[in-house]
């Protein structure tokens, strides 16, 4: 039976016997894409099958159609598109997701970057008709630094795809990743009825006319099974009998241990919007993501079963309700079962922190967090006092590490329409920057501020925000700056450099030194002339 070289491991269990069953259930993954490749609606499929909420939306919405819940800023709303990171946590079967939908613009991978520090496995999301895009391959990149185990969903199977074994074969060579596929497409575009299931032996069938429904599941012995013929043109039944005896040939047969170590990823078929292939991802992810895993922390690393709560802030948002000027902290909990009312450890500044409402997200809407175990996500409402790469403990002094910082690529200068708001101005810059939304600098003379942003949509995302969130005009205008460098050495080694160089000398929102360059000649000088400095593109959030 063709099914059964993939299915021969299906049963292998991935749980640690000794995590706790609540850590064990949980799945907390991100979802990663090139732009417009699906995966906001994938998301939102999660959400209906989940039983999270009732009617998916779109991400162009049209009619009574809802706005889809993982965008919930007013710029994600008008353009259909994510530029913050949005965190869900709800319940599938007898598991528990904690899910980020993160940017898929390029602009914003800083954003997603951070965001993959907090998950334990991402889902790849690409379009059945491009493939693998160049944002996709950034992100794996990223997610193969970090060992994360990826699971691939190929969308837009319902409009006109490449070749199936041409899909698996680029994830192959671009991505230098084993590709064992889960399900097989039966047609393309106006032709395509649905998937094999090559895991349970069964056909899926996708219903074209209810968007929000599941699809149709026969049963089937195999592909000799005649039951097939009642389902499956005859031409389309002869190719997909070729393709899945080829695959048995020329494809890895699905290996568990080998997709935990990120050496494989298995690939599912469908269309999101359609609702197709999306339950069989999740039961994918219920069966092969991992369980919540060990975090990376100095002095020593923390164990997801350990009984003392530990957790760290990989984003902090701000005003996600505009009625409310609020910032909430996003916390991955590292280890331990929390419970609403704790008192933890704010390490950076060894003060306790009562954490008296906590909430659980569904992107914009949450809810109060009674109790939470590692791997779970939980948003703690503060004014200020939680940075991005901040640890909470029950009173070890224990550090996150591996949340970086970049230096940006792009840089203007920052004045409000009306000369008499600078401090307002100051305020809402300083509260973008310990967001992580952009950089903010202050130079050594002068007034005003410099901002840095990885791409040029930021410098529109952060004026919409700060006339939206705070009555404020803003104008950016060109600097005389192109890039930033965080300095580093001996106290007396930066001194020296800072007092002879202060035309170029500024500070961040942390108080952190940075040299703002011109040209990449002034970088080659201060690398010649001031052995003992060291100029850095990346900065480490761990505090």
């Amino acid at each position: 039976m063709p099914g059964c070289y993939i299915r021969a491991m299906l049963d292998t269990p991935t749980n640690r016997p000794d995590l706790p069953p609540e850590i064990a259930r949980r799945r907390t993954f991100a979802i990663i894409s090139h732009p417009d490749a699906g995966k906001t609606t994938l998301t939102e499929k999660f959400l209906l099958f989940g039983g999270a909420i009732q009617m998916a939306g779109q991400v162009r919405a049209k009619g009574e159609a809802r706005r889809t819940r993982s965008d919930f800023m007013q710029m994600e709303k008008d353009r259909g598109i994510s530029v913050s990171a949005s965190a869900m946590s709800f319940d599938y079967k007898t598991f528990r997701f904690n899910l980020v939908d993160t940017p898929g613009h390029s602009d914003f991978s800083e954003d997603t970057y951070r965001t993959l520090t907090a998950v334990d496995a991402a889902v790849m999301v690409i379009d059945g008709a491009k493939g693998v895009e160049s944002q996709t391959r950034k992100l794996f990149e990223v997610c193969r630094l970090r060992d994360l185990p990826i699971l691939t969903f190929c969308n837009k199977m319902d409009r006109e795809s490449r070749d199936t074994f041409d899909i698996i074969d680029e994830i192959q060579e671009n991505l230098a990743i084993d590709v064992t596929p889960a399900s097989w497409p039966i047609g393309v575009g106006s032709d395509f009825i649905g998937c094999y299931d090559i895991l349970r032996d069964r056909l899926e069938l996708m219903d074209r006319k209810d968007r929000n429904r599941v699809s149709e599941t026969v049963e089937i012995n195999g592909l000799d099974d005649p039951k097939l013929a009642e389902h499956v043109p005859a031409a389309l039944l002869d190719k997909l009998r070729e393709e899945l005896e080829m695959a048995k040939e020329l494809l890895p047969t699905l290996d568990p241990q080998a997709v935990l170590e990120g050496h494989m990823t298995p690939i599912w078929f469908g269309s999101a919007i359609n609702s197709f292939g999306v339950k069989e991802l999740m039961e994918g992810i219920s069966k092969y993501g991992p369980e919540p895993q060990v975090q990376s922390a100095e002095p020593r690393q923390i164990s997801p079963e350990e009984t003392k709560v530990s957790g760290f802030v990989f984003k902090v948002q701000a005003n996600m309700d505009p009625k409310h000027r609020d910032r909430v902290a996003f916390v991955r909990l590292a280890s331990g079962h929390f419970e609403r009312g704790m008192k933890l450890t704010h390490v950076r500044s060894k003060k306790p922190m009562a954490i008296s409402n906590p909430v659980l997200f569904l992107a914009a809407d949450r809810e109060l967090a009674e109790e939470a175990w590692a791997g779970d996500i939980i948003g703690i409402p503060n004014h200020g006092q939680l940075r991005i790469g901040d640890t909470l403990t029950e009173g070890e002094a224990l550090r996150v590490t591996g949340i970086p910082s970049f230096a940006p690529e792009l840089l203007q200068s920052v004045r409000a329409g009306d000369p008499m708001k600078a401090k307002h101005l100051e305020k809402a810059l300083m509260q973008f920057a310990e967001e992580g939304a952009a950089k903010v600098f202050k130079p050594s003379f002068g007034s005003g501020f410099i901002v840095g942003v990885v791409g040029a949509l930021q410098f529109e995302v952060l004026g919409s925000r700060i006339e939206l969130e705070y009555g404020l005009p803003v104008r950016f205008e060109t600097s005389q700056f192109t890039s930033a460098r965080w300095v580093k050495g001996e106290r007396q080694a930066v001194d020296k450099f800072v007092n002879a160089n202060k035309q170029h000398i500024a500070t961040d929102h942390d108080g952190d030194v940075v040299y703002l360059t011109r040209l990449q000649w002034d970088i080659d000088r201060v690398e010649r002339d001031y052995p003992d400095v060291k100029l850095t593109a990346t900065k480490e959030m761990m505090v």
